[in-house]
């Protein structure tokens, strides 16, 4: 190796490794390409082949190998990225650090969520809130929506998540602030090769004959059954839990309901269909807080909020329909 350190006019200069130089090898060696590189980190193909040159300057081996489709990593190279993974998280936490100081917000917040709500909506407001206020911990549960509200009065949560509007009890919101996290509508789950699969929306008289997976109630929530508008449905499986009731649908063992808020979580094999129904009012997804809140409550509900209008956004993005 030292004739090449020699024609790299390596004498000891490691300290002219940058976190920026890093960054740039990381992802070269991950995308294959310094295109690929360029593109994903936003910069220009000559400012990343000046980082490479400069980080293999200071390193005084090549790190890359040139090919006629790309590169490939050099066994200096390999090295490097091998520690780039484990610098580059330590130069991020140490920013997240950092930005904690200046966060006015610490300590502790509870988050307790209806079920179809944890499996996309509160691990996105989570992640928000860890990257802007990393200084405050997020302590998150699930639970029913009765328990949930009763936690929420009694002081054990700071924020709740549940589903409102039609078909749901008029539960008793004396003294709590209501704030729509997602106004998402309900849709249809149905397994592959099923005739509605390659649907994006289909009227309500569709569904008519359809057999259907329910959710088993015993928890204390009211749970997702037949489609509300729907006469004398027939029902032949109630389970609780969604991933048993997506494994019974893509087993084509029936079709169940998804609202909006679960919609994203939906496994590869089972289809979520879009229904035009003028007699159903729909359903809300509600983060519920006490009145005047603290401000980490606040900081929860605007995150809810970021997320559901991100999940909105996916969900139109997506174009969510097929079966995958």
């Amino acid at each position: 190796m030292e004739p090449m350190q020699e024609a790299y006019g390596y004498a000891g200069r490691m300290a002219e490794l940058t976190v920026s130089g890093l960054r740039v090898v990381r992802e070269i060696a991950l995308s294959g390409s310094f295109t690929a590189a360029a593109r994903l980190l936003g910069y220009s193909q000559p400012a990343i082949s000046r980082q490479v040159a400069a980080m293999e300057a200071a390193a005084g081996y090549p790190l890359f190998v040139r090919e006629p489709r790309g590169v490939r990593v050099s066994a200096a190279g390999a090295v490097v990225v091998e520690h780039a993974g484990r610098v580059l998280a330590s130069v991020d936490a140490l920013q997240q650090d950092l930005a904690a100081l200046g966060d006015r917000l610490a300590g502790r917040v509870k988050l307790g969520v209806f079920p179809a709500a944890m499996s996309v909506l509160a691990p996105r407001a989570v992640a928000l809130l860890r990257d802007k206020h990393p200084g405050l911990a997020v302590s998150l549960s699930e639970g029913a929506t009765p328990s949930l509200l009763r936690q929420l009065r009694a002081g054990r949560l700071s924020v709740a998540v549940i589903g409102a509007g039609a078909g749901l009890p008029g539960y008793d919101f004396d003294g709590f602030t209501r704030q729509v996290v997602l106004a998402g509508r309900l849709r249809v789950a149905v397994p592959p090769g099923h005739r509605l699969a390659k649907a994006a929306v289909v009227p309500v008289t569709e569904l008519a004959g359809e057999t259907w997976i329910a959710g088993d109630d015993s928890g204390g929530d009211p749970q997702f059954g037949a489609w509300p508008t729907l006469a004398n449905p027939v029902i032949t499986h109630t389970v609780r839990g969604w991933p048993a009731r997506f494994g019974l649908v893509a087993a084509g063992l029936g079709i169940c309901l998804v609202p909006e808020v679960a919609a994203l979580s939906v496994p590869a094999g089972v289809a979520t269909v879009g229904v035009e129904d003028p007699g159903w009012p729909g359903r809300m997804t509600v983060a519920v807080t006490r009145q005047q809140p603290a401000a980490e409550a606040v900081a929860v509900m605007d995150a809810l909020r970021e997320a559901g209008a991100a999940i909105r956004g996916d969900i139109e993005l997506r174009g969510i329909g097929a079966a995958t």
